[in-house]
């Protein structure tokens, strides 16, 4: 977790945030607001102090209403809550609940986690997608979120909000062509002091930018990903320092978490890497799956491989009732559970025709689930769709080969990639051998 950070937020910083907050979501005090974060939580102060300066009345949340999106619907249905903020990963799945026809609620902002979904149309309410740094004043830039109808894509983070500029810069702080990725700046007056009794983390953070034309100003380095969409919308790419690498590439998880989220009967979904299989630091994909729906790994890598390389293609899935959250209301990824034999999704269920032979293919299959860390496998799975990558490849053509004493080569797995097929190479193999 690191050591907490105290921030330093003026006056004016609050002031510039309250004033925006009230002027763009027309507050007024017939509104009743919810106050849902943890007080610990940046964004508590966004929840309270704009309504109590527009004389709006404010609603706590008991703690099993703020963790549970069942509960939390029905609360705001039944406090009337007509403005609410509600941490991202809670709020995804509320876009996936039935809601009244009487529900007073006719703005959700979102924020604190990459939004991964859009609204279906005909919500009672307006999604808003939200994103700024603690360092920042809470919130930093603000967007409507169309419906999935609509608009596709994962999406945006808005515009900046009043007074607030956002630059897009790369490593030695010079502005990036339009489109480009680079690191988000952000300048104006919801900038904080710096952080309390730090001063050298504040000089590194804080720091001066003088533009290509225009006098210089003090800009806070978010060390954010971003890049400037042709709409002038801004588009959150994650943390610099939050890429990971796998097999010698480099992978941005948000990337699956969207597309995964994108699969019919997947409510949420989140990816971390592990050591789940025997072949090092492997992707696992953890998935909360609609009432009534079932679905085996072999049609989420299916689903996957038609829009992601194959290196992306997580081969552990494991399905949980809910994502866990942070006191925060943030993706816990502390407290998802191991891959196991025992939790994660099996592949696609085999005809009993499938079951392996006694012999050469109950061998081969063993290996095969054993490597892959599945209980057993089909004679007819494919190894690739089944999680199998390269490198696992790799390993088992080298079990084949201590095992047979024959020299099966990558490509002739490649060709022959199902048990039935690799018993007839190994088969083969032996037969030559003798």
């Amino acid at each position: 977790m690191g050591r907490p950070k105290g921030v330093e937020i003026t006056h004016g910083n609050l002031c510039n945030l309250i004033d925006w907050h009230n002027g763009a979501f027309g507050v007024t005090a017939r509104d009743r607001a919810s106050q849902v974060a943890g007080l610990g939580f940046d964004a508590a102060g966004w929840e309270i102090w704009p309504y109590l300066t527009a004389g709006a009345s404010l609603h706590f949340a008991a703690e099993h209403v703020r963790r549970s999106p069942q509960a939390l619907r029905d609360w705001l249905v039944s406090e009337k809550i007509t403005i609410s903020f509600v941490p991202t990963v809670l709020a995804e799945q509320l876009l996936n609940s039935s809601w009244p026809a009487e529900t007073a609620l006719r703005t959700l902002l979102t924020g604190a986690d990459t939004l991964h979904r859009r609204p279906v149309t005909g919500l009672p309410f307006v999604l808003v997608n939200n994103y700024g740094p603690t360092e920042c004043t809470v919130v930093a830039t603000s967007g409507v979120v169309t419906p999935e109808q609509e608009s596709s894509g994962t999406p945006s983070i808005g515009r900046p909000i009043s007074d607030t500029v956002a630059l897009i810069l790369d490593e030695a702080l010079r502005p990036v062509a339009d489109g480009e990725a680079g690191e988000l700046c952000l300048a104006g007056s919801l900038v904080g002091r710096g952080y309390r009794n730090l001063p050298e983390m504040t000089a590194s953070r804080f720091v001066t930018y003088s533009p290509p034309s225009g006098s210089p100003m003090r800009i806070y380095r978010t060390g954010d990903r971003a890049r400037l969409l042709p709409n002038g919308e801004i588009a959150f790419l994650g943390r610099l320092d939050d890429q990971v690498k796998i097999r010698g590439y480099r992978i941005e998880l948000g990337e699956i978490v969207a597309c995964l989220d994108r699969c019919s009967g997947i409510e949420a979904s989140a990816v971390i890497v592990s050591d789940a299989g025997d072949g090092g630091p492997s992707l696992v994909a953890y998935v909360v799956l609609a009432r009534g729906v079932q679905l085996s790994a072999s049609d989420l890598r299916e689903f996957l491989s038609a829009r992601l390389p194959d290196y992306m293609i997580p081969p552990f899935f494991v399905s949980i009732a809910e994502l866990p959250v942070t006191v925060n209301g943030k993706l816990d990824k502390s407290a998802l559970p191991a891959a196991t034999a025992e939790n994660i999704l099996p592949n696609r269920a085999q005809p009993e025709a499938s079951a392996p032979a006694a012999g050469l293919e109950q061998q081969i299959a063993g290996l095969v689930a054993s490597l892959l860390g599945q209980p057993s496998i089909g004679t007819q799975e494919n190894f690739f769709m089944a999680g199998g990558h390269s490198m696992f490849g790799v390993q088992l053509v080298a079990r084949i080969r201590d095992t047979f004493g024959v020299k099966l080569t990558l490509r002739q797995l490649f060709g022959a990639p199902t048990v039935v097929a690799l018993s007839t190479e190994v088969a083969k193999l032996t037969a030559a051998a003798r």
